[in-house]
C-alpha cells in the first residue's frame, strides 16, 4: 500500500484509479474553449438575420443550445414562420433529455443546483464528462466545461453581433456552419470502434436523405434510430454466431462416440 501510494503522488493520478484532476481540467477548458470562440458566429449570423441585439444576446443566455440557435435564425433569415423557426430550433434541443438521463446519474447533483446544471446539458459536456472514470472526474469536467463554454459563448455572441455590420454580408462568410464543424471535429476522434463509426455513418445518411422532405430539426432526431438499428442488427449477428457455435460444440461428443 505504501509504495502504491507514492507511485500514485508520483504520477499525479488520484488514489482511486481516476483520471488526475488536471488533465480533465485541460481537456475541458480546450473543449470550452475551442467551441465557445464559435458563439461568435453565431452573433453575426443572428444579427445579419435581423435579430437585434437583445434577441441575440437573450438566445445564448436563455436557450444556450448552439444547433438549435443556429437553426433558429437560419429558418428566420430563410423567411420561414417564426412559430415553424421555433419548433425546428425545439426538436433539435431535445437530444440534450436524453443526455440528462444519463448525466443525472453519472453525477448526482444535490437537487438545489439540478436547475442550473440542466442549463448546461449540451453536447460538448456530455461529450467531456460521459468517458469520465469516476463521479469526481465527471463532475469536474461537467463543470469546467460548461462555464468556461457558457461565458465564452455568450461573449463571443456579443462581440460577433456588434461586429454584424463591420462584415457586410454574412452569407458570403459561411459563418453559420462554423459550430458544426467545430462538434464534428470533436467527435470524429471518439468513434474508434466499427459500430460507432457504422452509426455515425447511417445517421449522416438518415439526416442528409430526409432534409429536403421533412422540418427542420425532424432529420435530427430520426437519425437517433441509427443507435438501436445498428445495435439489433448487431446482436442479430453474434447470436447467429453463437447459435452455429453451440451446434459445432454439441455434435462434436456424438461424432466421437
Amino acid at each position: 500500500m505504501p509504495e502504491q501510494t507514492a507511485s500514485s503522488q508520483n504520477t499525479g493520478a488520484p488514489p482511486d484509479g481516476g483520471k488526475p484532476d488536471a488533465a480533465v481540467v485541460r481537456d475541458a477548458l480546450g473543449v470550452g474553449v475551442a467551441v465557445g470562440l464559435s458563439g461568435f458566429a453565431f452573433g453575426v449570423t443572428s444579427a445579419g438575420s435581423g435579430l437585434t441585439l437583445l434577441q441575440t444576446c437573450a438566445l445564448s443566455l436563455l436557450v444556450f443550445t448552439g444547433a438549435s440557435q443556429f437553426a433558429l435564425v437560419g429558418a428566420l433569415a430563410a423567411g420561414g414562420n417564426p412559430y415553424t423557426a421555433a419548433a425546428g430550433a425545439f426538436f433539435l434541443g431535445v437530444r440534450n433529455a436524453f443526455y440528462g438521463l444519463r448525466l443525472s446519474q453519472l453525477l448526482a447533483v444535490p437537487r438545489a443546483l439540478r436547475p442550473l446544471a440542466a442549463h448546461w446539458v449540451i453536447d460538448e459536456t456530455a461529450a467531456v464528462t460521459l468517458p469520465q472514470p469516476t463521479r469526481r472526474s465527471a463532475r469536474i469536467g461537467f463543470t469546467v466545461t460548461g462555464l468556461t463554454l457558457y461565458v465564452l459563448w455568450n461573449l463571443t455572441t456579443l462581440v460577433g453581433a456588434l461586429g454584424a455590420e463591420a462584415l457586410g454580408d454574412t452569407d458570403t462568410w459561411g459563418l453559420d456552419a462554423a459550430s458544426p464543424a467545430v462538434f464534428l471535429a470533436l467527435l470524429a476522434p471518439m468513434l474508434k470502434s466499427a459500430t460507432e463509426r457504422v452509426t455515425a455513418g447511417l445517421a449522416v445518411l438518415l439526416v442528409l436523405g430526409l432534409l429536403p422532405v421533412l422540418p427542420a430539426g425532424v432529420p435530427v432526431l430520426v437519425a437517433a434510430l441509427a443507435a438501436p438499428v445498428v445495435l439489433f442488427l448487431r446482436g442479430r449477428g453474434e447470436s447467429g454466431g453463437t447459435g452455429t457455435a453451440g451446434r459445432v460444440t454439441t455434435t462434436k461428443p456424438r461424432e466421437g462416440r
